[in-house]
C-alpha cells in the first residue's frame, strides 16, 4: 500500500515538473517576444521554441529518474532536494545546448534561453517548496502519517525515536516496540515480543518495520524479514554499530558482497574537489582585490603602533595532517607572540591596542586568503590548529583527526554556530564532522552568507 502511494506521488511530481517547465517556457517566451520585443528579425517561430522546451522537460524528468529525484523524501530536508534540482537543471541545460549546436539550431534568442533557465529553476523549486511546506504542515497536524513498528529498545532504537519526536514534519509515528527482554522504563510502548510480529502486523496498520536490535541473531533477522516481505511491508535496519558510521554511509560491493565505507567524505570525489577549489581561488582573488586598500591601512597601522613585522607566521596542521605556515596580521607585541603550547588569554596585555581591534573584527585573518590561493587552506572548513594541540586533542577527543581529511578554513560550520575562541572542543569537532560528512556547494554558500550575516565581530578569539 505504501509503495503504491509513493509511486503515485512520484508520477504526480513528474507530471507537475513537465507542466511547471512549460510554464517557465511560456513566461520566458512572453517576456522576450511580447514585452521586450523590438521587431528583430530572424528569430525562430513559437512552435520551435515549444518543441525544444518540451525536449528540455523530458530530459529533466529522465535525468531525475536516473539520479533519484523522484524517490520518497519524507525524511530529507529541502536543502537536499534543492541541490539535486539545481544540478539536474544544469545538466539538462548543457544537454539541450549541445543538441542545439549539433543540429545547428543557432537562431535561439540568448535572452530567452537565460530567462527560460532561470524560470525553470525558480518555478520547480517554488513548486517543491510549496509541496514540502504543505505536507509538513499536514503532518504536524496529524495527517499523511506513516506508522512504524520498532523491534528492539537498544541505543539505536532510542536514538531513532528521539529524532522522529524532534521532527514531527516527517510524519512518522511509532506505534510501539517489540522486545524480548524490555529495558525501557515506559513499558506501555511495548506491545509484544519479536515472535509476535506476524500477529501485530495482522492487527495494526504498519507502514514500516524498523529493526533496531542489538547483537541480532541471524535466525531472528531471517524470520523478521521473511514476515515483512510476505506482508509487503518495508523493512529498514539500524545496525548496532551505527554510531561508528558517518551521516551518509557509502555502500560499495565486491563481487556482490556489500561493503560499508566507515568514513566516506564527499570532498574525496574529484568533481567536488574541483568545484570547491575553483570556488576557493575565485573567492580569494576577489577578496584580496577588494580588501587590498584595507590591508594596506592595516599594515601601516601595525607599523605605527608597534615595532616588528606586519605579518605573523605560525605553523598549523592542515589536510592529511601536513603542517603549513599560516599568515595573519600581527596583533601582539613581538616579545609576546602567540605561544605554541598555550591558549592566548582573551584579555591578555600581550596584544597591542590596534591588534586587539584587529582580532575583535577578525581583520587579522585577511592574509589567510593567500593561504587559500596557495592551497594550504580553504575559504570554508574546520579551523586549523597548532601541532601541539593536535597531538594533545587526538588522544583526548574521539574522532578529532577526522577534521584533517579536508583543508582547514578561514570560517566554518562551527564558527557560524557560535563555536569560536574558548568554546567546547568536542562541540567544535561534532560540527566539523557534520560539515565534512554533509558537504555540498550549497552548504558552503550557506556558511558564507551566515558569516556575512553574523558580521565580522569576534567575541571569542
Amino acid at each position: 500500500m505504501i509503495r503504491g502511494r509513493e509511486r503515485f506521488l512520484a508520477n504526480l511530481y513528474m507530471i507537475m515538473d513537465f507542466l511547471v517547465i512549460h510554464l517557465a517556457f511560456l513566461a520566458a517566451w512572453y517576456i522576450r517576444f511580447v514585452i521586450i520585443y523590438s521587431g528583430d528579425a530572424g528569430f525562430l517561430p513559437f512552435p520551435v521554441y515549444a518543441f525544444w522546451s518540451s525536449m528540455y522537460s523530458v530530459i529533466f524528468i529522465l535525468m531525475g529518474m536516473m539520479f533519484a529525484l523522484y524517490v520518497p523524501k519524507r525524511k530529507k530536508r529541502f536543502l537536499f532536494e534543492m541541490a539535486k534540482v539545481i544540478q539536474l537543471h544544469v545538466l539538462s541545460g548543457f544537454f539541450i545546448l549541445s543538441t542545439l549546436f549539433l543540429f545547428k539550431t543557432l537562431d535561439f534568442s540568448r535572452i530567452y534561453l537565460f530567462l527560460f533557465f532561470i524560470f525553470a529553476v525558480v518555478f520547480t523549486l517554488t513548486f517543491r517548496l510549496i509541496v514540502k511546506a504543505t505536507m509538513n504542515r499536514m503532518r504536524n497536524k496529524g495527517y499523511n502519517k506513516q506508522f512504524a513498528l520498532v523491534l528492539g529498545d537498544g541505543m539505536q532504537g532510542k536514538a531513532y525515536c528521539e529524532k522522529l519526536r524532534k521532527h514531527p514534519e516527517y510524519g512518522v509515528e511509532i506505534i510501539g516496540f517489540l522486545i524480548d527482554k524490555p529495558t525501557l522504563p515506559d513499558r506501555a510502548n511495548v506491545i509484544g515480543k519479536i515472535h509476535d510480529l506476524e500477529r501485530i502486523l495482522e492487527e495494526k496498520i504498519v507502514d514500516e518495520v524498523v529493526i533496531a536490535l542489538s547483537q541480532i541473531r541471524h535466525d531472528n533477522l531471517r524470520y523478521i524479514i521473511s514476515v515483512c516481505e510476505r506482508k509487503g511491508i518495508r523493512t529498514t535496519i539500524i545496525p548496532d554499530y551505527y554510531n561508528f558510521l558517518p551521516a551518509k554511509p557509502y555502500m560499495d560491493s565486491i563481487e556482490g558482497i556489500p561493503v560499508i565505507n566507515v568514513r566516506d567524505v564527499p570532498l574525496h570525489e574529484a568533481k567536488n574537489v574541483m568545484t570547491k577549489r575553483v570556488f576557493d581561488i575565485l573567492f580569494s582573488l576577489v577578496a584580496l582585490i577588494i580588501t587590498m586598500p584595507v590591508m594596506l591601512i592595516i599594515a601601516i597601522g601595525i607599523k605605527i603602533t608597534s615595532p616588528g613585522p606586519v605579518i605573523f607566521k605560525q605553523e598549523r596542521v592542515g589536510k592529511d595532517s601536513r603542517p603549513f605556515v599560516m599568515y595573519k596580521f600581527r596583533s601582539m607585541k613581538v616579545k609576546e607572540v602567540d605561544s605554541e603550547t598555550t591558549w592566548t588569554p582573551k584579555d591578555t596585555d600581550a596584544k597591542t591596542k590596534f591588534g586587539d581591534f584587529l582580532r575583535k573584527t577578525s581583520l587579522d585573518e585577511l592574509p589567510q586568503f593567500y593561504n587559500v590561493l596557495k592551497g594550504n587552506m580553504s575559504v570554508i572548513g574546520p579551523r586549523a590548529e597548532r601541532p601541539y594541540f593536535v597531538e594533545k586533542f587526538k588522544e583526548e577527543i574521539p574522532k578529532y583527526m577526522v577534521k584533517h581529511q579536508v583543508r582547514p578554513g578561514i570560517t566554518g560550520w562551527a564558527q557560524v554556530n557560535g563555536l569560536r575562541g574558548d568554546t567546547s572542543i568536542r562541540d567544535r569537532i561534532n560540527h566539523d564532522i557534520y560539515y565534512i560528512e554533509n558537504w555540498s556547494f550549497l552548504l558552503d554558500l550557506k556558511i558564507v552568507l551566515l558569516t556575512i550575516k553574523g558580521g565580522l565581530i569576534n567575541n571569542g578569539e
